[in-house]
């Protein structure tokens, strides 16, 4: 599609000019929260609109919008034709709202004061190790979403939706069918352990999660019916655990979380596990890849860094922190992806 910035176009600017173009995605970012808060692909949904009709259907100014317009044009996002009508491409079908896989909320999170202006504290970040959130509003990442209702909202919403595009993903690319009994640690409302028993109809399933969260997931496994093969068992990832399943599954769990707090969860497990020769834990995390290529899990990793001092990790680190636990990797996941990384316990490495 003429107009979208990649390699191919990036490549004939001198190296100068694709250096400053790195910087402007600031300005890019807000110009896409903008329109997908305007809700302007689902104005152009019905065909293609000029800037002033699109001004008269959001309440904006119409010069105004229409410089904006040109900038999410220039970048492929929309398409202005020779009339100055604009209309949709493959890029903005996604910035809908009625469509399956809306990208809207995840653009509107990305757009956000909290990502924003907990990245204008990276370098506090990178000064101290401390997560940018907390020095730029003065407490933590959970904390400031309970106590903004709105911004708690967003992310709740931005945060689904990216859980079931890579659930469908990670269901499509490993087979659970494999084990009878499956824990899902920390599994939320339990929508990835739904769908995982959806498919396999011979699978029994146990969620694991806080009792504000796990309280309201047998709504959801009654509405997908599979109700009567899943336990919902209120707990702690720090704490205890169920014993005696076949597989343990931590799906966006460990990101969360410090070398020295993700290895204390695998202990955990690896408690789970004791005495199983089979038994499996699951890991479904985006696997960091090889150095000088893009891949958005260097980027989803600063996430994890400025808002709660979590990391992505790639397969070299996943297996050194994997044998301070007690297990080795056993699949040969795609790095630069979301993955699932089988893991077997090592036996008496408790």
């Amino acid at each position: 599609m003429t107009g979208v910035v990649g390699p191919a176009m990036t490549a004939a600017l001198p190296p100068h000019v694709r250096l400053l173009l790195l910087t402007d995605g600031k300005r890019i970012s807000r110009v896409l929260h903008v329109v997908a808060e305007l809700g302007v692909a689902d104005e152009l949904a019905g065909g293609p609109l000029s800037a002033r009709e699109l001004a008269e259907r959001t309440g904006t100014h119409a010069d105004s919008l229409g410089r904006v317009l040109r900038v999410a044009a220039a970048f492929g996002v929309f398409a202005e034709r020779p009339d100055g009508r604009y209309e949709l491409t493959d890029m903005s079908e996604p910035l809908r709202s009625d469509v399956p896989g809306s990208q809207r909320d995840m653009v509107l999170y990305n757009g956000s004061e909290l990502l924003w202006r907990s990245y204008g504290s990276l370098m506090h970040t990178v000064r101290t190790g401390e997560p940018a959130f907390e020095a730029a509003y003065g407490h933590g990442f959970f904390a400031h979403l309970e106590q903004d209702p709105q911004a708690g909202a967003l992310f709740d919403r931005a945060m689904t939706g990216m859980s079931r595009a890579t659930a469908r993903m990670l269901l499509d690319g490993f087979d659970f069918g494999r084990f009878p009994r499956i824990a899902d640690i920390g599994g939320g409302h339990g929508w990835f352990l739904a769908e995982v028993l959806k498919r396999h109809t011979e699978v029994r399933g146990t969620l694991v999660d806080r009792p504000s969260v796990a309280g309201e997931a047998d709504k959801l496994f009654e509405e997908a019916g599979v109700a009567g093969r899943v336990e919902v068992v209120p707990g702690d990832f720090f704490g205890e655990l169920p014993a005696g399943r076949d597989a343990y599954v931590l799906k966006a769990v460990l990101h969360d979380w410090d070398d020295e707090r993700a290895a204390a969860i695998l202990r955990r497990i690896r408690e789970a596990l004791a005495g199983s020769t089979d038994g499996r834990l699951l890991i479904c995390e985006f696997l960091v890849g090889p150095a000088n290529e893009w891949d958005r899990g260097k980027l989803l990793d600063l996430d994890m860094l400025v808002r709660f001092g979590g990391r992505e990790r790639s397969e070299e680190q996943w297996r050194a922190l994997l044998a301070t636990t007690g297990f080795e990797l056993v699949n040969e996941p795609v790095a630069g992806r979301w993955a699932v990384l089988e893991c077997r316990p090592v036996p008496d490495a408790r």
